[in-house]
């Protein structure tokens, strides 16, 4: 064991550590469970869960920071409506905050911030996104500044998602075949974990329409499909360009769902007896070029403290030196190499970003168990992407892995519309 690992293993009372990580089961937008249901009911239950389950008198929980990416004013009201209705005391504060695809991440690190500087000692971090009810031209501005989109890289903003993954393929030579492989993969060890159960002690069911006599509960991801294969795989016709590699079956799928991640100050949670279930450890946010906002992870996990050469970057997309010493200054306080890491869970909101961001971080992703270094049991291809709830989800995901796998240290990621990436670090102490 390093000593980095060691020192990031070691428990002290100023350490901030979660009480509780649960998500709502994941479901296909305008098809799944969740069709009928809006994003302040599905936060509500998972909100209320995150107090309930522990044992945690709600009056304790000082605030709430909810990731939200599409809705209308940030979803700012119907956040704090879900609070409410969850039992939360009117006295608990909450924002919504929209970081794109990391809004879950960005939350969770906001209360962990605030924890660390002694703002508060108790806080949720949580995201929630209903794609059903808010994907699509509504959530689109009706035009943009003259001026501002005179700046190349800043017009590059609005490029779709889909395109910007076509846009990696090309420039790095990434093969349809190669993407639709790790696609395929990504779906086989979501199916096998389903299969096993392994994702229910993540996943918190819920009723929906509970008062009627057509209620029914919710309680596992819909959106998992057996039987992929990398020739099923190939019939597929492109989504975004007429000859291009991207398509329904390599791309995330559009997805409804929330999560929350209850934290707490270690001294605090001790003197209150409640579980303590992991550390967050530190995270990193960084900006790469819009055109190509998928390759994010490979710039942010090197920010979150494991050592990588940054040179094995194209020339063009090598991070400037006044931010390498940024970046090392940050790596000469954790220490860690990629090695001390067990595994990483980096999104896969497309599969040409996700293979190119494991394959420069030196990441293999070709293994086929359930037991391999990212995305153990499957990713957002085979799972859902519900942009506001990633971020978190993937804690809650991370945190019953490392249970199951009697694993200790984690790193999350995931690139981010409009060109960032944001990574985080955690320890599982089950």
């Amino acid at each position: 064991m390093s000593s980095a690992r060691a020192k990031i293993l070691e428990k002290n009372d100023d350490d901030v550590v979660i009480i509780s990580a649960i998500r709502s089961p994941l479901t296909r937008s305008k098809k799944g469970g969740f069709k009928d249901t809006r994003p302040e009911e599905i936060l509500m239950h998972v909100l209320k869960h995150t107090y309930t389950s522990t044992k945690l008198d709600p009056a304790l929980i000082e605030d709430i920071v909810v990731g939200n990416v599409l809705p209308a004013s940030g979803g700012a009201s119907t956040a704090r409506m879900a609070a409410i209705a969850a039992g939360i005391p009117i006295a608990t504060s909450i924002s919504t905050v929209n970081r794109q695809c990391a809004s879950g991440l960005t939350a969770i690190n906001q209360i962990a911030n605030s924890i660390k500087s002694g703002q508060i000692e108790i806080g949720i971090g949580a995201g929630v996104e209903s794609m059903t009810f808010s994907f699509g031209p509504a959530a689109i501005p009706d035009g943009f500044s003259k001026l501002v989109c005179k700046t190349q890289e800043a017009t590059d903003c609005l490029i779709p998602m889909g395109i910007t993954s076509e846009n990696i393929a090309a420039e790095y030579n990434i093969s349809r075949e190669t993407q639709d492989t790790f696609a395929a993969l990504s779906c086989q060890k979501a199916a096998a974990a389903q299969k096993a159960k392994l994702f229910e002690p993540e996943i918190l069911p819920i009723w929906v329409n509970e008062d009627s006599p057509d209620g029914f509960l919710v309680d596992s991801d819909d959106g998992v499909r057996d039987g992929v294969t990398v020739e099923s795989l190939s019939k597929l016709k492109p989504a975004f360009k007429k000859d291009g590699s991207t398509h329904a079956g390599n791309a995330s799928q559009v997805t409804d769902g929330a999560a929350a991640v209850l934290l707490a100050r270690r001294s605090v949670a001790k003197t209150l007896g409640l579980p303590i279930v992991g550390k967050f450890v530190a995270a990193q946010t960084v900006g790469c070029p819009p055109r190509i906002m998928g390759v994010g992870p490979a710039y942010a996990v090197p920010r979150v403290g494991c050592r990588y050469s940054l040179l094995k970057l194209p020339s063009h997309l090598r991070i400037s030196h006044k931010t390498k010493s940024n970046l090392f200054g940050l790596l000469k306080k954790t220490g860690l190499e990629m090695s001390d890491v067990d595994f990483f869970e980096i999104n896969e909101a497309f599969a040409s970003q996700a293979l190119w961001c494991c394959e420069e971080l030196g990441i293999p992703w070709t293994d086929a168990g359930l037991n391999g270094k990212v995305n153990r049991w499957g990713g957002a291809i085979a799972l859902g992407h519900p942009l506001g709830c990633t971020g978190a989800r993937l804690v809650a995901t991370g945190l019953n892995i490392a249970k199951h796998d009697n694993e200790k240290v984690f790193v999350t990621s995931m690139g981010n519309f409009s060109g960032m990436g944001m990574a985080g670090l955690f320890v599982n102490e089950q």
